[in-house]
């Protein structure tokens, strides 16, 4: 079956960067669409960056210029660089596939932006 397991979260300062992992298994997802999102404590779940299978981008407004989404297919795996990070960053950071019309997502890993 299809998994996603994410990677990379922790304790950084403002200012500070990361990089997030995400490792696909359980099919092929070169052609799939691939996207990050994030949910902090009392919102609702955002989307964060996407890649296509065309390796095609997009960002929200609040991360654009700051995060990095890329792929690479041979190892499964998307990757989310986060850099100039902010407390605003906060959150819980999912790895989301869309695998033939189903989405999967994956338990999450922690980001926490402090001082």
């Amino acid at each position: 079956q299809v998994q996603l397991v994410e990677s990379g979260g922790g304790l950084v300062q403002p200012g500070g960067s990361l990089r997030l992992s995400c490792v696909a298994s359980g099919a092929s997802f070169r052609f799939d669409d691939m996207a990050w999102y994030r949910q902090a404590p009392g919102k609702e779940r955002e989307l964060v960056a996407r890649i296509t299978g065309a390796y095609s981008t997009n960002y929200p407004g609040s991360v654009k210029g700051r995060f990095t989404v890329s792929r690479d297919n041979a190892k499964n795996t998307v990757y989310l660089q986060m850099n100039s990070l902010k407390p605003e960053d906060t959150a819980v950071y999912y790895c989301n596939v869309d695998h033939w019309g189903t989405n999967y997502w994956g338990k999450g890993t922690l980001v926490t932006v402090s001082s």
